[in-house]
């Protein structure tokens, strides 16, 4: 650990910005924490707080500028992919679009003190088509309040987490121990916390294949799009689909309960549309049923029957001209 506090003492610049770089970047690697001791060194006079500042700073922005740039590139896809390797619950994304659609690119000023929104806000703002200007507008200040924040309460404790750093220097290598074992922990619990989620909402799904069947044999089953209405503006609906929009049981209240009822949403494991299925369950609706792959499914499955009666147009307005 004294090691440690050496080659911060050293290369402090340079390894906050690495790994204030990487924890935005969205590994979970907690940097606020050193923040707060660049902070206490800069007070102690062992590093330049202003040195600190502008690397943690540059990190934010490089960091932030990547996201952003692939979403507007990427659009919804760089979002279910940020979810994927995120360990936190799935609907963080659709939580992330429902508060960027209420607050727009002014979230990214409190974006990085809220875990998951910090990673998922700046390619929000790129797949929402933020102007480039209105996007660092408000992501350079919002990153120079965090990195602010952290090395202030540093500066201001600075007696304190003096203490505590001399305990953890005498400590030597257990402190490094503890330190790894608490980041493994955490770790490890925000894995169990997803796959308890993911537990909750494990039902039967109905595939495209069985869709499809459904359909053949005259059963018109109810489609119900369960995604945020941020989601739906980045991606269009399925023709006819019912639009939850935050209140399912409100949307379905008037089908008969015999009814097949699919429900689908853009997230991985179709989390939400398996949420929202439950929820119908529980009101007597047992024929709905969550769809497998969720809006991608449908469009793969779909887009050459879809495409079909606009090549029939065309095809009927060519034979008109000729």
């Amino acid at each position: 650990m004294a090691n440690l506090l050496s080659l911060l003492q050293e290369y402090g610049v340079f390894i906050v910005f690495a790994i204030v770089l990487i924890e935005q970047m969205g590994l979970p690697i907690p940097a606020f924490p050193l923040l707060i001791v660049s902070g206490a060194l800069a007070a102690n006079g062992e590093l330049h707080w202003g040195g600190v500042l502008a690397a943690a700073l540059l990190a934010c922005s490089v960091s932030d500028f990547f996201w952003f740039r692939a979403g507007r590139r990427y659009g919804k896809r760089i979002l279910k992919l940020l979810c994927r390797i995120s360990l936190s619950p799935d609907y963080c994304v659709s939580q992330t679009e429902d508060n960027f659609r209420r607050w727009g690119p002014k979230s990214l000023l409190v974006a990085k003190f809220i875990p998951g929104f910090n990673t998922i806000a700046p390619p929000m703002s790129g797949a929402m088509g933020t102007s480039y200007p209105r996007f660092l507008g408000f992501s350079v200040p919002g990153g120079l309040i965090w990195c602010g924040t952290g090395i202030g309460i540093g500066a201001y404790f600075h007696q304190s987490i003096d203490d505590v750093l001399d305990i953890l220097s005498t400590m030597g290598g257990t402190a490094l121990s503890v330190l790894g074992a608490l980041l493994v922990l955490f770790i490890l619990y925000k894995y169990v916390e997803r796959k308890r989620f993911q537990q909750a909402v494990q039902m039967e799904r109905i595939t495209v294949d069985e869709l499809k069947q459904l359909l053949q044999d005259g059963h018109a089953p109810v489609m119900v799009d369960a995604r945020s209405a941020t989601a739906q503006m980045l991606e269009p609906a399925v023709p006819g689909a019912l639009l939850v929009n935050g209140d399912p049981l409100g949307v379905i209240a008037a089908l008969p309960k015999d009814r097949h009822i699919i429900v689908y949403c853009s997230c991985p494991n179709d989390v939400t549309a398996a949420h929202v299925a439950k929820q119908m369950h529980a009101r007597g609706y047992s024929y709905a049923r969550p769809l497998h792959g969720g809006l991608d499914a449908w469009n793969t499955a779909f887009a050459h029957e879809l495409r079909r009666p606009r090549d029939e147009a065309d095809s009927a307005v060519t034979a008109s001209h000729g």
